[in-house]
Order: structure tokens, then C-alpha cells, then sequence
């Protein structure tokens, strides 16, 4: 799910060295370091370690061994955590500016990051993307179940860096092909807390998921229908579509999951050629994300040693061979992980409104066929109009510890298009204030 075109790699270093000369401060100011940052190892023997960024609390309103930490998860599968740090959640974002036809990058202050109040720690997984270090590509992972073993060996290692993190409220949060990553280790986690001694659990409280491919088979039968209702194609084009949908949904039932995953990009390719949309991600969109810019500020020789990544790695925002691992696990479930989770901690579904890739519609219809005790209550719950600084921000429908939003104004990347509201969001849920207060 690759968000821009890559880069061509020749033209890329030609051209950054222009990218900063034109400033006279440093592109990567002081301020805009991470509290930490560098390589968590997910396998000792072989080198492999997932590479990481940590944002201290800013304004922490609690103290700081008991402030939330946020860990959030990019989708792909395959696409760094560096595109959610410089494009849309972090409390720097780069832009960009032209002056006499060079590209200047630039870092500004995000008034809409996620780490206000919250720590907030970044994570490039699988290994093999962004950042992170693969001794052999036999070592990336070809499952959810790998995937998790993975960040639980990252993400404990991190909490034993300080003991400031050991008892911190954890949230694991995430987007897109993330649908799958942050149910994966939420689950991991608390299967693995019940064979742990209390002293060693980590304390997860919740999972929230944006825009999130959870329940593929599910997801993939409402592109024709969502795209027909919302005037973008006309029946005929519509009944084409279903047609491949119903192509991908057999080759699941047969358990033939290359081929159920080529059909989906079919479906998608179907639904772009038809629309003539420029992406998916954002129907509202003339041009799509330009996260390219991540790419290109990542493979600066001064971003690199800022962060402390490897400087020989050449970044790209989403790894093909990542990509190409997961192949075969793109159209499989996690719904039944999302039910255990939802039994057994609480769980934000959060979704751009113009997103026709992984957006409303496509949520509401995987949600309903959950199974978890109070799924009725949930679908009888009122869908509530939701207000940021008195104007409409989208929709909040809320029961017991599942909730779900509709963020109005955005696309696929929800925190890129609305971060205030985001944050706003994120932060009100973890809390249990506002539209998430349980009281209500």
C-alpha cells in the first residue's frame, strides 16, 4: 500500500545536497530530537533490531511514571513509522517550499502531535522496513504471529531501558495494514501477561486502529457498493466490480491466499481506473500524500546521525521486500484477535470519512459480524455528533470498551488532514473524557 511512487534513487542524492544549503540553521534543529532514539534488537544472534524513535510527554498532566505511552504503527505492509513521526503525529512535520526551482525541506512544529500529553514512541516494523536491520530476508516476518514476537521482544526491551516506562498505561496504536499489527500484538501480549509474573506484564490498556485492513475477506466485498452510493461509478460499472470481489472472496474460502491478494489490488486498480481518482487514500484529493518528503529528508547524512540510524541504509518509506514477505498473509483475519481484546481491554476503530480504501463503510460492515458479548448493544448504540472547539469534527459511536469514529475532512492518513481533531481524539479516549467518558 505504497503511498507515493518511489523515488528514483539517482536523482534523489543528486538533489540533496540542495535540499538544506539554501538555510542557514540547521534542517534538523535541536528541539526536534527525539528524547530517544536508535535500535531495539528482536534477535541478538544475527543483528536484526527494529528501529525506534521516542517523544517524551511535552506537557505531561500526571506524573511521568504513570503518563499513557502511545506506540504507534505504520501499515504497508512494508511502510516506515518515520511517515507517521514526519507527516502526520509527531511533534515535527516536514514541508516543503521552492525557491529558484530546488525543493527546500523544512521541520515545523506539529500543534496537533500525539505526544501533548503522552509519551509517544515510534516503531519501524517488520524489520526490513525503514530503519530497522534484517541480518537475511528469511528473517522478516511472513505472519502476524512473527510480527508480534517481534515487537513484544522491541517493546519490552524498550520498557527495561528505563524504569520510568516499566508501569506506564500502554496503548498500541497504528493505521492501515497496521489493521493487523496492533491487534496482533495487543493479543500477544495479553496471552502472554497470563504466563507472566505480575512484576513482568506489560500493562497494556487499550489498541486503537485507523483506517485499519483487519477483516480483508470481509473489507473487500464493500468497495463497489461504497463507491456506487457515493456517485463515483454507475451500476454497470458497480456489478463489474462485484465480480472480482466475489473472485477474491472464493479464492480466500479456498485458502488460496496469493491469489485472493492479487485480486484485491485488482479491485482496487478497478476502482481507480473506473473513478479516474488520483488515489484512494482521499477522494477529496486532487494529488496524493506527499510523503515522499519523508523519504527524501530521511536519507539526509544529518537526519540520519540526528536520529542515530544506521547512515548506510537507504531509506524508503514502504520496503517491497517487506512487502513481498506478507504476501500470502494480506487477506487473512485478525478480527477474532480485535474480540479477544475488546473482552479484555478497550479498543478505538477510528476512520477517515473520504478514504476509500479502508474507511467507514468498510469498518461498520466487519465490525457487526463480531463476536464479543456486547456487539448488540454496541450497533444499538447512538451515533453521536462530535464537536472540536464547538465545530463538527465527525461521529462517535460508543459502547462498553469498543468505540468507533468518523473523522470528518479526512482521508486515509487521519492524524495528516485533521490533527487536531486527532489529538483531540487519541487523547479524550485514552482519558475517558468528553464523548469516551463511560459515565455517559
Amino acid at each position: 500500500m505504497q503511498l507515493t511512487t518511489a523515488v528514483d534513487v539517482l536523482l534523489l542524492f543528486t538533489s540533496l545536497y540542495f535540499i538544506s544549503s539554501s538555510s542557514s540553521s540547521p534542517l534538523f534543529p535541536n528541539e526536534a530530537l527525539p528524547t530517544k532514539s536508535g535500535y531495539l534488537p528482536v534477535n541478538p544472534a544475527t543483528g536484526s533490531a527494529i528501529f525506534y524513535t521516542f517523544y517524551e510527554a511535552q506537557t505531561p498532566t500526571s506524573p511521568l511514571a504513570e503518563t499513557p505511552l502511545l506506540i504507534w504503527l505504520q501499515g504497508g505492509p512494508g511502510c516506515s513509522s518515520m511517515i507517521g513521526n514526519f507527516f502526520e503525529l509527531g511533534p515535527w512535520r516536514v514541508n516543503s517550499s521552492q525557491s529558484q526551482n530546488v525543493e527546500d525541506l523544512k521541520l515545523e512544529p506539529n500543534s496537533g502531535s500525539w505526544n501533548r500529553i503522552f509519551g509517544l514512541l515510534f516503531l519501524d516494523s517488520p524489520i526490513g522496513t525503514g530503519f530497522s536491520f534484517a541480518a537475511s530476508n528469511e528473517e522478516i516476518p511472513r505472519d502476524q504471529l512473527s510480527v508480534a514476537k517481534h515487537l513484544f521482544i522491541a517493546i519490552n526491551g524498550f520498557l527495561e531501558s528505563d524504569p520510568l516506562f516499566k508501569n506506564r498505561p500502554l496503548y498500541v496504536t497504528g493505521e492501515s495494514y497496521a489493521g493487523k499489527y496492533v491487534p496482533a500484538i495487543g493479543y500477544y501480549i495479553l496471552k502472554k501477561n497470563l504466563q507472566l509474573p505480575e512484576s513482568k506484564r506489560v500493562n497494556l490498556q487499550g489498541v486503537a486502529i485507523g483506517d485499519g485492513l483487519t477483516d480483508p475477506v470481509i473489507q473487500v466485498n464493500t468497495h463497489a457498493l461504497n463507491a456506487y452510493f457515493s456517485g463515483l461509478i454507475n451500476e454497470r460499472q458497480k456489478n463489474e466490480m462485484e465480480k472480482v470481489q466475489w473472485r477474491a472472496v472464493k479464492l480466500v474460502k479456498m485458502g488460496n491466499w496469493s491469489a485472493a491478494r492479487d485480486a484485491r489490488i485488482e479491485i482496487l486498480q478497478l476502482l481507480q481506473s473506473m473513478t479516474g481518482l488520483p488515489n484512494l487514500y482521499d477522494y477529496s484529493k486532487k494529488v496524493p500524500y506527499q510523503t515522499y518528503l519523508v523519504t527524501r529528508l530521511m536519507n539526509i547524512g544529518e537526519v540520519k546521525k540526528a536520529l542515530r540510524a544506521k547512515e548506510s541504509i537507504v531509506f524508503d518509506e514502504c520496503s517491497d521486500v517487506v512487502g513481498d514477505a506478507l504476501h500470502e498473509d494480506v487477506m487473512k483475519s485478525v478480527k477474532h484477535m480485535v474480540e479477544f481484546l475488546v473482552k479484555n481491554s478497550k479498543v478505538l476503530l477510528y476512520q477517515g470519512y473520504f478514504d476509500l480504501r479502508d474507511g467507514p463503510v468498510s469498518t461498520e460492515a466487519w465490525v457487526k459480524t463480531m463476536k464479543w458479548e456486547g456487539i448488540e448493544k454496541f450497533l444499538m448504540a447512538e451515533r453521536k455528533v462530535w464537536r472540536v472547539n464547538e465545530e463538527l469534527a465527525g461521529w462517535v459511536q460508543k459502547w462498553g470498551s469498543l468505540s468507533n469514529v468518523v473523522l470528518f475532512g479526512a482521508g486515509h492518513l487521519v492524524p495528516a488532514d485533521q490533527p487536531l481533531n486527532s489529538q483531540a481524539m487519541i487523547e479524550d479516549w485514552v482519558l475517558q473524557k468528553g464523548s469516551f467518558d463511560n459515565s455517559q
